[in-house]
């Protein structure tokens, strides 16, 4: 789970390579004579991530205005939930003893609400209290064979367990506190999605632009046409373990459905770029709440489709947090529309997943509704 850092903003033409798991495409042509309209790009770093945005420019648009608000919301992100920000709301909190109660801001509320809705229905696999976990298993940016030779002991385990409680976090109005000492909240698995709800929100309300990409760390909203008047497509990668971002391979793509709202929530969640194999098993380091311990057989890459971006990386995480068969009935009975990337049998066998044939694509229902429409 990835802590938020400071964001920086800067303005830059985007690349589409840069994306870490999902990829802009736009395999469109144009005749010669159509026009193309005019569009902006924002690009720069955040929630310790990288962001992108493509945007088509208003008639009298205020471009710095526009970057100026866009730069107001993700701060105002960062001082409600950075976790590397000693002052801000989620740091005080959890530096809060029990029965102490902490006022919340509409933000926090809204991602502490999400939470609480995938924590409920993934049946604890989401869940934001996990990081004693995480540092119990000394799981940072990278995951080692070493770690897995010499696990933490049954007891160590099961303290770090221990102070894993969200049902310890009490919400009364505007106010939270925590009935456990040692617990605390880490929003990274959500607040990224919540970042480029935000964003979209501001290009749409507060600017009316209706045609627009926005991604944070490969998380996505999109909204009307892209820059060639087409419907925005998103690129899946496979997850090949050791691929990197400009020798990606797609295995598949979601074009954004023609729809009432024409707009588009996706979030994908991935363990293949911080995954070892130990003992013939792979072992991701996304840590299973419910187990203590780290995911063996969940599936390399997943993609969920909602109705908030919030909602569809809340959703990500939960799924990847879970064995692949439990992961799939549990996306099929909460109705989640949900893309998962796997190894082939032949692949299981031989070890190799260099390339697309060795991966097969696994799609939720609601998911197959959703590319209903001759999608590739």
């Amino acid at each position: 789970m990835q802590k938020l850092s400071p964001l920086s903003l800067s303005r830059k033409s985007m690349k589409t390579t840069l994306l870490p798991v999902m990829a802009i495409s736009a395999v469109f042509s144009l005749s010669a004579c159509q026009q193309t309209p005019d569009y902006d790009y924002l690009s720069g770093e955040t929630m310790g991530t990288s962001y992108h945005i493509s945007y088509q420019l208003p008639a009298d648009a205020d471009e710095a205005a526009i970057q100026a608000s866009i730069d107001k919301r993700l701060q105002q992100i960062n001082d409600s939930m950075s976790t590397y920000q000693a002052d801000s709301t989620i740091s005080k909190f959890n530096q809060l003893g029990k029965d102490i109660p902490l006022t919340i801001d509409a933000d926090f509320a809204h991602v502490l609400d999400v939470s609480r809705i995938v924590y409920q229905q993934s049946g604890g696999a989401f869940d934001p209290t996990v990081m004693p976990l995480v540092e119990t298993w000394g799981f940072g940016s990278t995951m080692t064979v070493e770690r897995l030779q010499s696990p933490p002991t049954a007891l160590e385990i099961a303290q770090a367990k221990a102070l894993v409680d969200f049902e310890s976090i009490i919400q009364k109005e505007q106010s939270i506190y925590k009935t456990k000492d040692g617990v605390g909240l880490d929003f990274s698995a959500v607040a990224k999605g919540y970042g480029v709800d935000v964003i979209a929100d501001v290009l749409r309300d507060d600017y009316q632009i209706r045609n627009y990409m926005v991604e944070i760390g490969g998380e996505i909203a999109t909204s009307g046409v892209n820059n060639q008047q087409q419907p925005w497509q998103i690129a899946i990668d496979a997850p090949i373990e050791d691929s990197t971002v400009s020798e990606r391979q797609t295995i598949s793509a979601i074009r954004q459905p023609i729809n009432t709202d024409n707009q588009m929530y996706l979030a994908t969640s991935g363990n293949y770029r911080n995954s070892v194999i130990f003992d013939g098993q792979r072992y991701s380091h996304t840590i299973d709440p419910t187990t203590g311990k780290p995911i063996a057989g969940g599936a390399p890459s997943v993609t969920v489709a909602a109705d908030s971006v919030a909602l569809a990386d809340a959703w990500a995480t939960a799924l990847t947090a879970m064995p692949y068969e439990k992961a799939l009935a549990t996306a099929k009975a909460q109705d989640i529309a949900a893309l998962f990337v796997v190894l082939a049998d032949e692949a299981k066998t031989t070890g190799s997943d260099k390339n697309t044939d060795q991966w097969q694509v696994v799609q939720t229902p609601a998911m197959q509704a959703l590319r209903a429409d001759k999608q590739p």
